[in-house]
């Protein structure tokens, strides 16, 4: 962590304690958990014991907060034993449970003291808690188990944020009223983008007509991109036998998986990933050096046992779609490829509007080698590819020491949104010690096998993950080329419905995603509904337009390019209430198309 976090850490950490003493204040008997920094704020966890607290309570909190905060002074904190320590709290529970795991695991035992609240804590804190705590805000309240086990009591977790300054401030909670509006929850129902069903469970998003459209266009152009780089797609079952995670050694180190079933009395498991079942790509033939590097892909479906309080619309559920490639190199190629495949990773940020990115490079925790395969040689030499990859294409990135998979290191690469959030996307994972695993192996130029490496590589993710990033990023405003209605027909009464049909269908035919609104409603409640679905181009049929065409013959509408000849009329306006004005038909087509394969 570098100085300027570890900084605003301890501010956000000392806001925490300060919200622990308003509350405790405005509310005898409340006993305070814990209060940590968290990213972009903080949050402290009460048993409120016989008191509510909502957010409407807010305000009145945040003023005793500020009234407090007038007469703290630097945190004093010493060290103290844990007699002294259990004397001190032996009101609350939790302290009491901390202090004695604590004495337990000879941790030492420290308290501080702002002035006037004394709190059981390890340290680090505001230096001027006056001038430091002054930019904060509230911000909302949810359950919390303590220390994560649903088997003890709830808690209320109250979370806040804390800024350096005002504008930092005012700057945040702009950006999280922006984020509310574009919440991909609200505007999957709104746009009818995707459903949860409780039908069918948490974290299992069945996606409608218009989202299955969008989500169709994203495979499609990530394979399209994968095949015109050498790799080749395959297909393989949502299930395997158990063994093979054995095998993986995912099984027991990896506490995602869904329990085991028994077929013919063999055991067998929802898939987690797939890189064991393209193993067996790899491993159905003879391999030889000149076959690599050997990419293979998958647009894959695994399951995972995520935790119902963690699953959250698209972003995070227990059926995904992973944009899978695994590359086998040799160790030769390890450089070029990585190279290649950042390249790639840029495309695609380019490609749905994702201008700022950088990496975070996962290591292993070398103080810790038992949570680890292979070598300590072997890692180094992985480690030290991708942050040379990372240099040569002069990607900014940090280190995140012990954030490695048990077999190998990674890239993460982030990128900002419209609103300058950060998102983690793609992934790169070297790994060395699958190959051993799996006994996979190559004939070198010397007739000897030799173990591969493997790139795991996915340029997105999570398929449903990366919409949900897509539609908060576009705001629901998808550009034409991936919105799943590009065009409105609007016609203004029952009589310009025929000419309306006529204009739709020969859109269609030069496969533009189109949408007739024949109902009975008024023009401007159509637009309304057009401009609300966030449909880029609405087309608007009446009498003017009606009389300004003429139609050669009355067999030519739909036949080829015949249609080219007559004078098809329209008024276009855009989602952004833009009005165009009367366009001819062909013409609107023409600038439809030129707009799409910009992108394409």
């Amino acid at each position: 962590m570098n100085k300027k976090n570890n900084y605003l850490n301890n501010l956000r950490h000392s806001c925490a304690h300060l919200l622990a003493a308003a509350v405790k204040d405005l509310h005898p008997g409340v006993h305070n958990a814990i209060g940590p920094s968290i990213e972009n704020g903080f949050y402290q966890d009460f048993d409120m014991v016989k008191w509510t607290v909502s957010e409407a309570d807010f305000p009145k909190i945040e003023k005793r907060m500020r009234e407090l905060l007038k007469s703290w002074a630097p945190f004093e904190e010493k060290e103290v034993s844990v007699k002294q320590a259990l004397k001190d709290f032996a009101k609350n529970p939790y302290k009491v449970e901390l202090i004695k795991d604590f004495a337990k695991a000879d941790k030492k035992i420290t308290e501080n003291n702002p002035g006037n609240f004394l709190d059981l804590c390890k340290g680090g804190h505001s230096h001027d808690p006056k001038k430091e705590l002054k930019n904060f805000k509230l911000l909302s309240i949810a359950g919390a188990y303590w220390r994560g086990d649903e088997k003890k009591k709830m808690l209320t977790r109250i979370y806040g944020t804390l800024f350096p300054t005002k504008e930092e401030l005012d700057k945040y909670l702009w950006q999280q009223e922006e984020a509310k509006k574009r919440d991909h929850r609200k505007l999957g129902r709104d746009l009818g983008l995707f459903l949860i069903s409780d039908q069918v469970g948490p974290g299992l998003p069945i996606f409608l007509p218009k989202g299955a459209v969008v989500r169709s266009l994203i495979e499609e152009y990530l394979i399209k991109l994968k095949k015109d780089n050498g790799y080749k797609f395959v297909w393989t079952p949502h299930i395997a036998r158990s063994q093979i995670y054995h095998t993986s050694q995912h099984w027991g180190k990896y506490d995602a998986m869904f329990s085991a079933m028994k077929l013919d009395k063999e055991e067998y498991v929802l898939k987690p990933m797939n890189c064991p079942h393209h193993f067996q790509v790899f491993l159905d033939k003879p391999r030889s050096y000149k076959e690599l590097p050997f990419r293979i892909a998958e647009n894959g479906v695994v399951y995972r046992h995520e935790k119902s309080g963690e699953v959250s619309g698209l972003l995070r559920v227990r059926a995904l779609t992973i944009d899978d490639t695994h590359t086998f190199i040799r160790f030769s190629q390890t450089y070029d490829e990585l190279n290649r495949v950042l390249k790639l990773i840029k495309d695609v940020f380019d490609k749905f509007g994702f201008k700022e990115f950088k990496a975070r490079i996962s290591l292993r925790d070398s103080r810790h080698p038992e949570k680890y395969l292979g070598s300590p040689e072997e890692w180094e030499r992985a480690e030290n590819a991708l942050k040379n990859a990372a240099k040569h294409l002069q990607i900014k990135y940090n280190e995140g020491v012990g954030e490695a998979a048990f077999y190998g290191p990674k890239i993460d690469i982030m990128v900002k949104d419209n609103l300058g959030r950060e998102w983690q996307l793609s992934t790169v994972q070297l790994d060395y010690n699958q190959p051993k695993n799996f006994s996979m192996k190559y004939i070198d130029e010397k007739g000897k096998d030799v173990y591969p490496a493997i790139l795991h590589i996915a340029m997105v993710g999570s398929i449903e993950r990366f919409m949900a990033i897509l539609i908060e990023h576009y705001a629901g405003a998808f550009p034409l080329w991936l919105s799943p209605i590009q065009v409105a027909i609007l016609p203004i009464s029952d009589k310009h419905i025929s000419y309306s049909k006529k204009i739709k269908e020969l859109l269609e035919k030069d496969d533009i995603r189109v949408e007739l609104n024949d109902e009975n409603k008024t023009i401007g409640a159509k637009i309304r509904e057009a401009t609300l679905q966030k449909i880029p181009y609405m087309v608007i049929i009446g009498a003017e337009e009606i009389r300004r065409s003429t139609i050669l013959s009355p067999d030519s509408i739909g036949k080829g390019s015949h249609y080219q000849q007559d004078k098809l009329y329209i008024s276009v306006r855009t989602r952004e209430g833009k009005n165009l004005g009367l366009m001819n038909l062909y013409e609107f087509i023409k600038k439809l198309k030129s707009q799409i394969e910009t992108f394409l």
